[in-house]
């Protein structure tokens, strides 16, 4: 029999061979959802004797891994602000720069009653649901064209106890003559040549929800004029950027008429999310 010290060593060896990034916690992790220890705990436990039943349920587990399966994926869950969102191949795995996304909205939405959010490609419906969680009074739908990451929002939903309206299509085709205070997107991003190269447990996700199109651009140009007819008067979008995409992406939005264009970067001071205000009063003719 095993100690989880000494599966624990094991296992990381194999990852690593493997090519797995973190084998160490990676490992850990696994064997934490089994046992429902602490990583760390397990780590340094070298005198517990594991069942012949846990350690062949976690050879299981680590055979996924091994085939560059996402850990999230496996473990079927990922933490989001601080809330635990269900996670599997029907949709991208929320990442913590999408959580900055959520807490610049945070600063922003200063009086939710009666106000209105589309969080668009929703995939889980992390963005969404969080700031419905943040604010319960805000009226919130998730979009995607996606089916399948749609059924899994709504189970995310259920899991949070929040009531959203979920809307299937293409973009605003989702959400038909309906307008929003504020619209929040993570869209793809990724130029279809990278999408190639990228790490191969990222190759494991919906490549509909990576693929950008040549320039990693499509979905910008697409929802910047479209989402003027999205938002209300003086409306907000944010969005999360690809990488060297910021310039690019305020160029459109000052073509199409927006205001108070804000670039942020996340902790690698990397531009990644934009947001700008929708004029209050359109112009017609």
């Amino acid at each position: 029999m095993s100690t989880p010290r000494s599966l624990l060593l094991a296992s990381a060896a194999r990852l690593r061979e493997a090519g797995v990034p973190d084998p160490v916690n990676d490992a850990a992790l696994l064997l934490s959802s089994l046992c429902r220890r602490p990583p760390l705990e397990l780590r340094l436990d070298q005198e517990t004797e594991l069942s012949p039943p846990l350690e062949a349920e976690y050879e299981q587990l680590l055979a996924l891994r091994l085939r560059r399966i996402p850990l999230q994926y496996i473990l079927k869950e990922t933490v989001f602000c601080g809330l635990l969102c269900h996670t599997d191949s029907r949709a991208l795995i929320p990442r913590p720069e999408t959580e900055l996304l959520c807490l610049w909205a945070r600063e922003l939405i200063q009086d939710p009653e009666e106000k209105t959010l589309l969080d668009l490609c929703c995939g889980t419906g992390c963005i969404g649901l969080t700031l419905k969680h943040w604010f319960p009074s805000l009226s919130v739908t998730l979009a995607d064209a996606s089916r399948d990451a749609l059924a899994l929002a709504a189970e995310n939903a259920a899991r949070l106890a929040c009531r959203v309206t979920l809307a299937q299509g293409d973009l605003f085709a989702a959400v038909p003559n309906r307008q929003f205070d504020w619209i929040l997107s993570n869209p793809p991003y990724i130029p279809s040549e990278a999408c190639l190269t990228l790490q191969e447990e990222v190759r494991r996700e919906p490549l509909m929800a990576l693929d950008g199109g040549a320039d990693g651009l499509d979905f910008y140009r697409r929802i910047i004029p479209d989402s003027l007819n999205a938002l209300k008067p003086g409306g907000t979008l944010l969005m999360e950027l690809g990488w060297g995409e910021a310039e690019a992406v305020r160029d459109m939005l000052e073509k199409a008429g927006f205001c108070r264009i804000t670039v942020r970067q996340d902790d690698r001071q990397i531009s990644r999310m934009i947001g700008a205000q929708a004029p209050d009063r359109r112009s017609h003719g």
